[in-house]
């Protein structure tokens, strides 16, 4: 029963950055997930992979899984590259397509 404890990406389809600063608490699927053979809902005999923990910080998060006695991963978050140009950059005649 491993945890991850990680921070979420931001939304594709949004440009903000809601939800992104909490942290995470998720366990790993235990067991593998199967077909209902009359309706074709998927389910799982795993009740820990319907948990999800929300923490403020990572120390938090960390400190839960260690009083809790549950081995944990951290992940830790990418980043973003952020590339600064002018408006006039779309607008270019010289750009490569």
């Amino acid at each position: 029963m491993l945890a991850r404890i990680f921070r979420p990406a931001k939304n594709a389809m949004q440009s903000g950055r809601r939800n992104t600063r909490r942290w995470l608490l998720e366990f790993e699927p235990a067991s593998a997930r199967f077909a209902d053979p009359l309706m074709g809902w998927t389910g799982s005999t795993d009740q820990n992979g319907q948990l999800r923990l929300s923490f403020a910080t990572r120390e938090e998060a960390v400190a839960y899984a260690e009083k809790h006695q549950i081995p944990f991963e951290v992940l830790e978050p990418h980043a973003p590259s952020l590339q600064i140009k002018p408006y006039a950059e779309n607008f270019r005649y010289d750009k490569v397509r």
